[in-house]
């Protein structure tokens, strides 16, 4: 883990400075793809997601480990060519993943904040699960156990794949010539994250795209047909702890109202969307019938309100850095209470965000965690070795973000009182 911890402590302030350039280039060339309140929450969500990676909030049901050791026939050791083997091997595994995700109920909900955003940008390949905590995927790698390859091997490759799908989440890069047959292009997943009937559920390639092509569900994107982004049931909120757990709650209140046992059951294991129907009668869910003539989710928020928000993200992005720089130091269980911390600062941001009556609370939730954490240990996770000064910039920072919430707290309540004037 502090391998990992050192990894994104180098990869996030990269893949920012990459989101914020992309949106100076599409304001440049006056055709921006990256609007604020989206872009902000698609970092949250990056955050939550590699909180939970750090903290080891899932469990795998049989390990990489444990296969090699029962069900090698062989082992080829570490060479060149042990590394394409396993990068091919991972990518194949991720188009099994990828599908499977789009296919089933159950498995939709750990795929589907990553199309939640109503655009297609580079923040939106941030937009990862927290909502999986029980792991397969072990189980898809078994070529590389029969070939007794190292599990070092797989921890080395698995991150530089899995980064090296941020860059095709754009609109700004047009089809790419004799590439498109090889590999994922920026139009190859456009055509995947768009909700239209022509593009859905198609190109679930990760880095290869002959996969689709060899299985038929690959589909080019069409020059008459614009991609609109989404999903057909919209999310309407900025809070990643929300979207990771929307269609979750759905299938469980789903199954409870249900009054055929069969439906009960079977919920989970049939095709993305599909609900009972009498309880689909009963209790309609808003969906997207034309994908071209629907209003994307937005709230109203002043200049100011965009300031303090762009505040709290930096904070929010020093506090995770500091995790993961410090791994070893801060230790179990304090690394789980990190992570709760973190989990509270999200849904406090992005609740204000979402302009909620009681956003005030999640913050009162978050102020009385950071203060007491201070109170309690008398430092901020082993900081005091590092900068004994740092606990009162944060008791202070504290304050001032309570204070803040307030202010804007009454300010959206005389909003909605009409004037007497």
């Amino acid at each position: 883990m502090e391998t990992y911890g050192k990894i994104l402590l180098i990869a996030m302030p990269a893949f920012l400075l990459l989101v914020l350039l992309e949106k100076w280039y599409g304001w440049f060339k006056g055709k921006d793809t990256v609007r604020s309140m989206d872009m902000i929450s698609s970092l949250t969500s990056g955050v939550t997601n590699a909180t939970k990676d750090i903290i080891g909030l899932s469990v795998a049901i049989i390990s990489y480990e444990w296969l090699v050791k029962h069900i090698a026939l062989t082992h080829i050791g570490t060479h060149w060519y042990t590394y394409i083997i396993v990068f091919v091997v991972l990518d194949f595994a991720g188009y099994l993943v990828h599908s499977l995700q789009h296919k089933v109920n159950f498995f939709w909900n750990a795929h589907i904040v990553h199309h939640s955003s109503e655009e297609f940008n580079l923040a939106c390949a941030l937009r990862q699960s927290i909502s999986v905590f029980v792991q397969l995927f072990a189980i898809l790698l078994l070529p590389c156990a029969l070939l007794g390859i190292e599990p070092i091997v797989i921890a080395t490759v698995a991150p530089l794949h899995l980064f090296a799908q941020f860059w095709y989440h754009t609109r700004h890069i047009n089809k790419m010539g004799f590439l498109e047959k090889i590999i994922v292009t920026p139009s190859h997943h456009r055509v995947h994250h768009a909700m239209n009937e022509e593009y859905m559920d198609r190109n679930y390639g990760q880095i290869f795209i002959i996969w689709d092509k060899w299985f038929g569900t690959f589909q080019a994107e069409m020059e008459g047909v614009p991609p609109v982004y989404g999903v057909t049931r919209p999310v309407r909120t900025w809070n990643p702890l929300k979207i990771n757990f929307q269609h979750l709650w759905l299938l469980i209140t789903d199954a409870w109202r249900a009054n055929n046992f069969k439906d009960k059951l079977r919920i989970w294991f049939m095709p993305t969307g599909w609900r009972p129907a009498d309880v689909a009668e009963a209790y309609p869910v808003y969906k997207i019938e034309d994908v071209y003539d629907f209003e994307k989710f937005e709230t109203k928020y002043s200049g100011l309100f965009l300031g303090w928000v762009w505040v709290q993200l930096l904070m929010l992005l020093l506090l995770i850095s500091y995790l993961f720089g410090n791994i070893a130091q801060i230790g179990m269980p304090n690394m789980i209470w990190y992570g709760a911390f973190i989990f509270v600062f999200v849904y406090a941001l992005t609740d204000m965000m979402d302009g909620s009556p009681y956003f005030w609370i999640a913050e009162a939730v978050k102020f009385l965690m950071g203060i007491g954490i201070i109170f309690y240990t008398g430092d901020w996770f082993g900081a005091n070795t590092v900068w004994p000064y740092l606990k009162f910039i944060l008791l202070i920072y504290f304050f001032i973000s309570m204070t803040v919430t307030i202010y804007f707290h009454f300010k959206k309540q005389e909003e909605k009182i009409p004037s007497l004037l």
